[in-house]
């Protein structure tokens, strides 16, 4: 089985679809690669936007009552979440994407190579055994090379998925802990600024 004799009789179609798997290939491993290095900066990073939006709101929300404080810092760190969900999300279906269609990119290339490696065999008048193997058996390399693509992918996509599973369950846990922090100091702010006025007014009626 000689790639290279393969490479020689395929026209342009099946070199256009190896060409297809290579690139398709080359996205798979970059992607995945850039997503295993960018893992803890992508957490850091998460966590450092969720902290944000609530020292963003915090002036806003001193004027409010208890239960608006909460909904406002609420819908604030389900906004982030949501879109610090949809970056961790880049490139992900590019990964689904690929590992559904290219074994049928290779199917296809394959089924392309037997048909014109039939008409060759047709044409030279020879239907033996041995004429028929050694160019169907080359053209199946290309469901060799859609699976040798797919896998890859399927996998890559796999760890991503649950990579990200696990970041929005830790940005979960992330936003309940600072909303609990945010509220306790707003309250005790409250009762702070409530004991002054409280004072004050002592001060006054005593004066």
């Amino acid at each position: 089985m000689n790639f290279s004799v393969y490479w020689q009789h395929a026209d342009a179609v099946s070199k256009t679809l190896y060409f297809v798997l290579l690139a398709m290939s080359i996205a798979t491993w970059t992607i995945f690669v850039l997503r295993l290095m960018g893992t803890r900066q992508l957490k850091q990073v998460a966590y450092t936007q969720l902290s944000q939006a609530l020292e963003q709101l915090k002036t806003k929300l001193a004027p409010l009552g208890f239960e608006q404080r909460k909904a406002v810092a609420e819908q604030a760190l389900l906004r982030q979440i949501s879109a610090e969900k949809a970056n961790a999300e880049k490139g992900v279906s590019v990964l689904g994407t690929i590992a559904s269609i290219s074994p049928f990119v290779g199917l296809f290339g394959t089924v392309w190579g037997i048909f014109h490696a039939l008409v060759a065999v047709g044409k030279s008048g020879q239907a033996g055994l041995a004429q028929v193997a050694t160019p169907v058996g080359e053209a199946l390399i290309m469901t060799g090379l859609g699976l040798a693509v797919a896998i890859p992918a399927v996998l890559a996509y796999n760890i991503c998925v649950r990579f990200n599973r696990g970041l929005a369950h830790e940005l979960q846990d992330q936003a309940h802990g600072l909303l609990i922090d945010t509220m306790l100091q707003q309250e005790s702010a409250t009762k702070k600024s409530d004991e002054k006025v409280t004072q004050q007014s002592l001060v006054g009626g005593q004066a």
